[in-house]
């Protein structure tokens, strides 16, 4: 003998939603609405698409009064069918994104197609869609609610609706391993150069930027020699007193990248107009 698990009040009330997943109630999906309700958070006259038939039905399982749709969420309606121009169409994928059921086909940049036959009327195709090529077409006369939809239509409804979920969850759970699994081979690629031992640490001569310094300061070092060179034969610098702006700002600026360097040349460098008169 098999034992049977009886169902929760949520499930039960689920079990009579018309499962078009459109939100209309206030909630991201018919379970979650049915949650609601079970919890006493939500009224049970929240679904369009139920119409009156849904808000009786509902009212018998919870043994409450049968009270109006409340209109605030939607009227009841002749189901539609969403329609795509084609030759619209731009091929976004934002339609095929927000159709809860997969009722869109298509492709990146290519024309997308409604499969009329799965698709719950929802509306949630039409606000995405850029070029506004989505139309709403009613198709079942003037048949509404639970008249113009059926127990069969619901439960194939909810079982696309919940492959979906379950695909998206898969499909973000295998993204973000792969996040995980980039950051992870960085690190480890990182990690040796971070904290290196202090034996590890490079000799000054090793250091590129202690060679930089090197040469800089030899160089230096040769031009004050062959200046000082130069003044004892009595040919030292000419136009000293009368350097130009620009001139002297590439002065300036070299002065400037030695202090940075902490290099000295030796010699006490003065601007023109700070020469003491005679």
């Amino acid at each position: 003998m098999t034992a049977t698990v009886p169902k929760t009040l949520a499930e039960r009330i689920e079990d009579l939603l018309p499962q078009t997943q459109c939100t209309k109630c206030g909630y991201p999906a018919c379970r979650p609405y049915a949650d609601a309700i079970a919890a006493g958070e939500a009224s049970y006259n929240q679904c369009p698409p139920g119409g009156a038939e849904g808000v009786a039905r509902l009212a018998a399982l919870l043994g409450k009064p049968d009270i109006p749709l409340d209109t605030t969420h939607g009227v009841e309606r002749a189901r539609p069918v969403a329609v795509i121009d084609e030759n619209v169409c731009i091929g976004c994928t934002l339609c095929m994104q927000a159709c809860p059921v997969d009722a869109i086909v298509g492709a990146a940049k290519q024309m997308h197609t409604v499969i009329a036959e799965l698709c719950t009327g929802c509306d949630l195709c039409v606000p995405p869609c850029p070029v506004d090529c989505i139309a709403m077409v009613p198709v079942t006369g003037e048949r509404t609610g639970w008249d113009a939809w059926s127990q069969e239509a619901a439960d194939a409804a909810r079982a696309r609706h919940d492959r979906r979920v379950a695909r998206l969850e898969r499909e973000r759970a295998e993204a973000q391993a792969r996040a995980n699994a980039r950051q992870k081979a960085r690190e480890t690629q990182r990690a040796p150069d971070l904290a290196p031992a202090a034996h590890d640490t490079p000799p000054a001569s090793d250091d590129p930027e202690a060679k930089k310094r090197a040469i800089i300061q030899a160089a230096l070092e040769r031009a004050r020699k062959k200046k000082e060179e130069m003044a004892k034969l009595g040919a030292g610098p000419k136009n000293t007193e009368h350097v130009s702006p620009a001139v002297q700002a590439q002065i300036d600026e070299a002065d400037a990248r030695r202090r940075r360097l902490g290099l000295s040349d030796g010699a006490n460098a003065s601007h023109p107009d700070e020469s003491d008169e005679p």
